[in-house]
């Protein structure tokens, strides 16, 4: 712990001088990984004094009134904070991270005994998805648990939610909703092309591009099916109307089918990978020429009141998967607006000082504004996200 303390406290020197406007994007990467050496640190340090023996696992959720709000595993978002320190370790290689990793991570594995949603994706690819990517292959846990089985089995878990006669992946086991898929789950496909059944997830990809999406090609939150495939009804949940282009979601359809072009492309299959592309293509020609001068979405296209950083993260993310995917042919639009999010999103508007903010990164982000849940608040999956996108912000080109 005493290293660790050492480590935020270089850290925190590191971050107390601003650099001047004209950064480089090398260095905004360089800056923004000192403010998360400081920022993780401290955090463990916060969940570690309110952790106690009926709650040994905390998660951090968000950071209201002056405190860490924390959450149990079941969480959507509890892979988040794991994943943010396997991003530190990565581009750092000290081991102190490391072991803070495999410390937050590990709990994760008891999600395989519990009543989970299709959130398994997100909960599990962003830490155990790490750890098999940063851990040798042999890697086991001190209970004996492996990336890979857990990643394994978690796959399995989210196949086990599919229907074939609807073709599609259910999302809320709560609601109304006969059977409810929301576009967030785009992002839960990842954890079945790379560890479970890839036909499941090419389906579902294929169904909700043919009814989660409008003629604009911006998408619903959510598309409620009958047992037979036929749809209900199409809303937006978590945005400010039905037909209304609620930011978070463009962001996940925007990445999820960035996402899944590039798997099919690796794969060598280029049908579907041009499939998916245009899906994605289709969404950023609308995206770019309606964010903000700054990069950053409000919660909801259609609102100018609260900005979500998270939307922001998650959309630079999905320009940069979807350059990685046109290669040579990238025309430097979506680099470019990319470039301008993340610049923002490391400007002191955004970026929290070291040992503030709950040890989040990010402020100012937006849960679920209409149940006035997380509103205008840091969240794990903003700083995720955020890191994410640097990291695959190809520097040489700044």
């Amino acid at each position: 712990m005493r290293r660790l303390l050492l480590l935020a406290a270089l850290a925190a020197v590191a971050c107390g001088a601003r650099p001047p406007k004209e950064e480089t994007m090398a260095q905004v990467r360089e800056r923004v990984l000192a403010d998360a050496q400081a920022q993780a640190v401290y955090m463990d340090s916060l969940l570690t004094v309110m952790a106690g023996p009926d709650r040994p696992s905390l998660c951090p959720r968000n950071f209201r009134d002056g405190k860490l709000v924390t959450s149990d595993i079941d969480w959507w978002c509890s892979g988040f904070y794991p994943g943010v320190l396997w991003m530190v370790y990565e581009q750092t290689g000290d081991e102190a991270f490391r072991d803070l990793a495999v410390k937050h991570t590990l709990p994760l594995a008891e999600l395989l005994n519990h009543k989970t949603d299709h959130d398994i994706g997100f909960q599990l690819m962003s830490s155990f998805g790490k750890m098999a990517q940063d851990c040798d292959p042999e890697f086991l846990g001190s209970e004996g648990i492996s990336p890979d089985s857990v990643l394994t089995r978690g796959a399995a878990a989210l196949a086990s939610r599919f229907l074939p006669t609807a073709g599609v992946i259910r999302s809320w086991d709560h609601g109304k909703w006969n059977f409810p898929v929301i576009i967030d789950n785009m992002m839960n496909l990842e954890l079945l092309m790379d560890y479970g059944d890839r036909e499941v997830a090419e389906k579902h990809a294929l169904t909700t591009m043919k009814n989660h999406f409008r003629e604009d090609g911006t998408c619903y939150h959510l598309v409620n099916y009958a047992d037979d495939g036929t749809v209900l009804g199409k809303q937006t949940v978590q945005g400010f109307a039905d037909e209304s282009a609620w930011a978070r979601g463009q962001a996940w359809a925007l990445y999820g089918y960035a996402m899944m072009a590039l798997k099919e492309k690796e794969a060598g299959h280029m049908d579907l990978a041009d499939t998916f592309y245009g899906v994605a293509a289709k969404l950023e020609d609308w995206l770019l020429p309606r964010l903000p001068e700054d990069g950053v979405p409000f919660w909801d296209f259609s609102q100018t009141d609260y900005r979500d950083a998270s939307a922001g993260a998650i959309i630079a993310g999905g320009l940069l998967k979807l350059r990685e995917y046109r290669d040579a042919k990238d025309d430097g639009k979506g680099l470019r607006a990319a470039e301008r999010i993340l610049r923002t999103l490391a400007s002191p508007e955004y970026l929290a000082e070291p040992r503030t903010n709950g040890g989040f990164l990010l402020k100012h982000s937006v849960g679920h504004l209409p149940n006035k849940s997380e509103v205008d608040v840091p969240l794990t999956y903003a700083d995720y996200y955020f890191l994410e996108a640097l990291t695959l912000y190809p520097v040489s080109t700044n």
